[in-house]
């Protein structure tokens, strides 16, 4: 996986403009996969990981079947900044909305593209649904919904993902640079970020 530098907070506001078709190009397409699948799950980079940029990084798995695997780290935040100031930058006139979102170095893959983790009540158009527990999306329309209490009740906001090549998380996965554990909305969304790796530790399988 080639890292590619994350852009400044100041620029990263108008990456979701990105529209949701380029969401789906990123993802693999779903077909039936010839081991068992990680879909859904948590990928916890093991302590002897020696790419420091994914050290200490859990990865929530988005697809993973024989055409590759994508995934989105949860625990690296890069800052928080005001929705509205999001909103505007991005041209909408709807700015009138409240509080502050936090935002995550979701991978070195396309890091100017942005991606909404979320509860999986809410769905719109472009949604990925992951396990039924937790989907994705990835247009403005959601980040408004969100400022105006429309929303998921839980959402991780981040920019850029992991990909790997097919065949290439199963190579990773055997030399031991991974350890898995099933998901957890609380890892996801709730805990310390400064917790999460350790606690995902706490409850991983040596693999599949």
């Amino acid at each position: 996986m080639s890292l590619m530098s994350l852009p400044r907070l100041a620029s990263i506001a108008a990456a979701i403009v990105v529209p949701a078709t380029l969401l789906h190009a990123a993802v693999p397409p779903a077909e039936a996969p010839e081991r068992a699948s990680l879909t859904g799950q948590l990928l916890i980079a093991a302590p002897t990981m020696g790419d420091p940029r994914f050290q200490h990084t859990v990865i929530l798995m988005v697809r993973h079947d024989r055409n590759g695997a994508l995934g989105i780290v949860i625990n690296r935040p890069v800052g928080d900044r005001p929705l509205a100031a999001i909103l505007a930058a991005l041209g909408e006139k709807d700015t009138a909305v409240e509080g502050q979102v936090r935002i995550f170095a979701g991978g070195p893959v396309e890091p100017d593209i942005g991606f909404v983790v979320h509860s999986a009540e809410y769905h719109r158009a472009g949604t990925v649904d992951i396990d039924g527990h937790v989907a994705m999306t990835s247009t403005r329309e959601i980040l408004r919904d969100i400022g105006n209490h429309r929303g998921p009740s839980k959402s991780l906001i981040a920019f850029g993902y992991a990909g790997w090549a097919p065949g290439q998380l199963e190579g990773e996965l055997a030399h031991g640079f991974w350890f898995t554990t099933p998901q957890d909305a609380k890892l996801v969304f709730d805990e310390d970020r400064d917790e999460v790796w350790d606690n995902a530790m706490k409850r991983r399988t040596q693999d599949l």
